[in-house]
C-alpha cells in the first residue's frame, strides 16, 4: 500500500473484529483497534491475534481512522457519540438478529434497515454496508488474490459513490470480489434470513441473488 491508502480503525475486538483487522493489515493497510477496555487490556491479545494492529482508546481510533468499521455487540452501538464519527466513512458489519442479539428496540423499525438506523444516528458519517454477511470464519478462511477462479464475493452497499469505491477497494484487496449496491437501503439484502446471508458465493451468483449492481 502507498501512503495515501486510508487508515482503518476497527472497533470491537470480538470474532469478526479480529478478523478483519488482521485482514486489513495482511492487505498492507494501518490499522487500529480499540475495544470496551484500555488499549493496555487489549494489546496482548492484538499481538497473537491481530499482530501488526495498534492498539488505542475508542476515541482515539476513531479520531485516527479514515475509514472506521463497526465490529461491535449490536447493543452497544446505541450508546456511541456520534459528534466523534462527524465525516468518517463508517463500515457497518453488524447484524440485527433478534435470535441472537435479543430484541433491540433502537433496531426496530420496521421501515428501515439495520444500517440505515446506523445511519440515522450517524448523521454526520458516511455509512458503507459490508462484511456482514458472511460468517468470520468464512471471511478468514475464503480470501483469495484476484482473479482465483474460486474467489468468493461480498456485497457493499452505500449511498455515497465515492465512499462505497474506497470501501469496495478495501473488500478486494482483503480478497472478495465486491459487488456494488447503489444505496444502503439495497443493503437490507445482506441481512440475516435473506438468501445469502451466510452462504459463500460467487460474484455471478451474489448478483444474481441481489439484482443488478451499480457500475463500479
Amino acid at each position: 500500500m502507498n501512503d495515501t491508502a486510508p487508515t482503518i480503525s476497527v472497533l470491537g475486538a470480538g470474532r469478526v473484529g479480529s478478523v478483519l483487522a488482521r485482514a486489513a493489515v495482511e492487505a498492507g493497510y494501518s490499522v487500529n483497534v480499540a475495544a470496551s477496555g484500555s488499549p493496555a487490556d487489549l494489546e496482548l491479545i492484538a499481538s497473537i491475534v491481530m499482530p501488526g494492529t495498534k492498539p488505542m482508546w475508542a476515541t482515539d481510533a476513531i479520531a485516527a481512522g479514515d475509514i472506521v468499521v463497526l465490529a461491535l455487540p449490536l447493543h452497544r452501538f446505541s450508546t456511541l457519540d456520534p459528534a466523534q464519527f462527524a465525516g468518517k466513512i463508517v463500515v457497518d458489519a453488524m447484524n440485527y438478529w433478534e435470535p441472537i442479539d435479543g430484541r433491540q428496540e433502537f433496531f426496530e423499525q420496521d421501515d428501515l434497515s439495520s444500517s440505515e438506523i446506523v445511519q440515522q444516528h450517524l448523521t454526520a458519517a458516511t455509512v458503507v454496508k459490508t462484511f456482514n454477511h458472511l460468517g468470520y470464519h468464512q471471511i478468514e478462511e475464503d480470501r483469495r488474490p484476484s482473479g482465483a477462479p474460486d474467489r468468493r464475493a461480498l456485497g457493499v452497499a452505500g449511498d455515497d459513490a465515492e465512499a462505497v469505491d474506497l470501501v469496495a477497494t478495501l473488500v478486494d484487496r482483503i480478497g472478495f470480489d465486491p459487488v456494488v449496491l447503489g444505496s444502503l437501503r439495497e443493503g437490507r439484502s445482506f441481512q440475516p434470513g435473506e438468501p445469502v446471508f451466510g452462504t459463500p458465493l460467487s460474484r455471478a451468483e451474489l448478483t444474481a441473488l441481489v439484482g443488478h449492481p451499480a457500475a463500479a
